[in-house]
């Protein structure tokens, strides 16, 4: 049974849609992602189910009861924000407290409580200091502590890691999920940062233009992508445009380029039906020639971009004025150098294939 339900949420501001029929269903302890560019309505709906905002049609039901008259501070709901929003005049053990002396606690009690939290998210040392005195990365673990002072029903962060350098963010994203899991605290969190949403989430709920487009745990949705914008928005992917082709529909032809692909495993594909063939830059093979990287989807061109991106290298390929992604890894890379011709493969189980409208014409 769902712990958090979102009964098909709506809101318009003006003439402008921002959140449409959005309906999710949240299990107790799960941590769910809402995941999607700068006004796709994410933060909007964040905002119905912490009070701060009304839908216009639709319900929040916690627990099987509907909360939808109750205000913000009546929900139980413990909420991170972006800019942090501590008491400038209080110290860190002063804004983790603030809640527990409104709720009305004893002495006794809100010191043990705040003592728990400062350690729990690794600040018991610094108690004493005031905002101005701490670095981001330490204030936003106040505003997380003192979100879970109240022991809320239901915690909500949003774009919490957004104004912290990358290598505090990465190592704070995980410390969220740790205490997350530690506490067993349902948690839906606000990001437009894929691989944040990827690495820490159950369950990730991909919006555009206020609506879901998918949803699925980061493996599939990786994977798997639903529609097309979930696959270009999610990780880099290769995009190939043209018509099935075969009694089978299991080749696409783009343009002077065959390729074989997997069946389909909803509607099989129709031919002369225009599609859409995706494949990820991982699954693409790079050699010197041909028969070193196999028969099947073979495609050459000329090596144009390298970036070293870790332990892979991203190559950026222009194969007949198609440009082609592919990664090789570390111990690959220095095999290949800027400006020669090479060849690419990759796996028919490597593509996925979308319809398009008849509309769309192939690239």
């Amino acid at each position: 049974m769902a712990y958090l339900e979102l009964r098909h949420l709506n809101k318009t501001y003006g003439s402008v849609p921002a959140v449409a029929d959005f309906d999710l269903s949240i299990g107790q302890g799960e941590f769910v992602s809402l995941l999607g560019p700068s006004g796709c309505g994410k933060t909007t709906t964040l905002r119905m189910v912490a009070g701060f905002e009304m839908p216009d049609s639709g319900s929040v039901v916690l627990d099987g009861s509907g909360i939808d008259p109750l205000p913000p501070e009546r929900r139980g709901m413990g909420v991170v924000f972006q800019h942090y929003a501590l008491f400038p005049n209080m110290n860190a053990w002063s804004n983790v407290a603030f809640g527990l002396r409104v709720a009305g606690l004893s002495r006794t009690k809100i010191e043990t409580r705040v003592d728990e939290l400062l350690q729990l998210v690794g600040l018991e040392e610094a108690g004493h200091k005031y905002p101005r005195e701490l670095s981001g990365g330490q204030q936003q673990r106040v505003a997380l502590a003192r979100a879970l002072a109240i022991r809320p029903r239901v915690l909500l962060l949003d774009e919490p890691l957004s104004a912290l350098d990358a290598v505090v963010r990465v190592g704070l994203r995980q410390e969220i999920r740790h205490i997350q899991s530690t506490l067993g605290i349902t948690t839906i969190y606000v990001t437009h940062d894929q691989e944040e949403a990827l690495s820490i989430s159950d369950r990730v709920v991909v919006m555009q233009k206020g609506a879901i487009e998918q949803v699925g745990s980061p493996e599939v949705i990786y994977t798997q992508p639903a529609t097309r914008f979930v696959a270009t928005f999610i990780g880099t992917v290769n995009q190939f445009s043209g018509v099935a082709e075969g009694p089978s529909a299991t080749r696409v032809r783009c343009g002077d380029t065959l390729l074989e692909v997997a069946a389909a495993d909803g509607a099989p594909l129709r031919p002369s039906q225009p599609v859409v063939v995706l494949v990820r830059p991982e699954a693409i093979r790079v050699g010197h020639t041909r028969d070193e990287v196999g028969q099947v989807n073979c495609l050459s061109g000329t090596l144009e971009t390298v970036v070293f991106l870790g332990p892979v290298t991203r190559f950026v390929l222009d194969c007949n004025g198609r440009r082609v992604v592919a990664d090789v890894g570390a111990d690959e890379r220095g095999r290949f150098a800027r400006g020669k011709t090479l060849w690419l493969a990759f796996a028919p189980t490597a593509c996925q294939v979308m319809q398009v409208a008849p509309a769309s014409s192939p690239q």
